[in-house]
């Protein structure tokens, strides 16, 4: 097999001897260079030719983001970051910028600390052998993705994708890699608050998800949070699942509450998306679209062939605009996809089938 070949870009010594140790533990890579700075990345960038680089943001002379930008557009490379929860805002922004994944990286600069990443870094690296060219990713444009959408009903649509819309109460959203600037974008779409509620489970490290909420509040017509043990599922409202833990739901006197809990030991992705869905679909059956962003794995497969049993909706984001055609490719493998869009249609696909139109 050959190896992934990576640079490494940090100004402190010791992360950047850290960093290579634990990936040079995988058989499938080689660092074969590192950087102090981002002008220094360029160079050897240019020289070493990688397949992946990781980024730490905080550096001298060019900053992060700067590099960031030159790598993913100017040389079409993956980036990887890995910063710390107290930069989580501008994780977000790097990965608005084109950043592939992150990695949260301990506060504490203590050895035993910083290798606490392993697992989670080298599982992101990994995945990188599966992933499509970037320069394939970058090459859809909107335009292209507006053409191809009316025509990509999944297994389940039926009769020329045609479905006969009904009250939507609750959409239900699952997603990973490459999910938070879809999410961001699908959000500021809506271009009022509409009577439904919206709940997420987007694949994300403890710490993360409440500075990730407030940047989606920003830009949107509804109430986004952080969901919290006890919060009520409302219309025009919108809940994110807390990093590393699971979003379940109850409902009671004609309310809906929250129930935030920890995942079990089966649960391979977290926030769960299968068991969001499978807990959705309990209560809101036919009243429920879930809708599957890009992302790895299969988390969500098994959850939206509950939903589909239960008489909901199911969206997948198609495969022109998903950043990694993954967790979307595996739903739609189920046949109870109902349709495949592109992600500038998500929004206005879930009004149209919502009955909100």
């Amino acid at each position: 097999m050959k190896k992934i070949r990576i640079v490494v870009v940090d100004d402190s010594a010791f992360s950047r001897r850290t960093i290579t140790r634990m990936l040079e533990g995988l058989d499938v890579v080689d660092v074969v260079g590192y950087a102090t700075n981002g002008e220094e990345g360029i160079q050897k960038v240019i020289a070493l030719k990688p397949d992946l680089v990781t980024l730490d943001l905080e550096m001298p002379k060019m900053d992060g983001f700067t590099l960031l930008r030159i790598l993913t557009t100017r040389f079409s490379l993956p980036v990887i970051v890995i910063s710390a929860l107290s930069g989580a805002d501008k994780v977000f922004k790097a990965l608005e910028l084109g950043a592939l994944d992150f990695v949260a990286k301990p506060s504490s600069s203590a050895s035993i600390d910083l290798l606490s990443i392993k697992e989670d870094l080298q599982q992101k690296v990994l995945q990188v052998l599966s992933l499509p060219p970037v320069e394939k990713v970058r090459s859809e444009s909107k335009s292209d993705a507006s053409e191809n959408s009316a025509a990509k009903p999944g297994a389940s649509a039926g009769k020329a994708g045609i479905h006969v819309p009904h009250a939507v109460d609750l959409v239900a959203i699952g997603s990973s890699t490459g999910g938070p600037p879809a999410l961001q974008q699908i959000f500021s779409a809506f271009e009022q608050q509409y009577p439904f509620a919206i709940v997420v489970s987007q694949h994300m490290p403890p710490g993360f998800t409440k500075a990730f909420a407030d940047r989606l509040n920003r830009t949107s017509r509804f109430d986004i949070k952080e969901a919290e043990d006890g919060d009520l599922v409302l219309p025009g409202t919108a809940l994110i699942a807390p990093g590393g833990k699971n979003m379940l739901f109850e409902a009671c006197g004609g309310e809906v509450t929250v129930r935030i809990v920890n995942p079990s030991e089966t649960d391979r992705y977290i926030p769960s998306v299968d068991v969001m869905l499978e807990s959705c679909a309990a209560i809101y059956r036919k009243r429920v679209a879930a809708v599957i962003l890009t992302g790895m794995g299969n988390d969500g497969s098994r959850g939206v062939r509950i939903v589909k049993e239960q008489g909901g909706y199911v969206i997948a984001e198609s495969e022109e605009t998903a950043i990694v055609y993954g967790m979307p490719r595996e739903a739609v493998a189920t046949g109870v996809v109902d349709r495949c869009v592109p992600l500038d249609r998500i929004a206005a696909e879930i009004i149209i089938q919502g009955g909100f139109t």
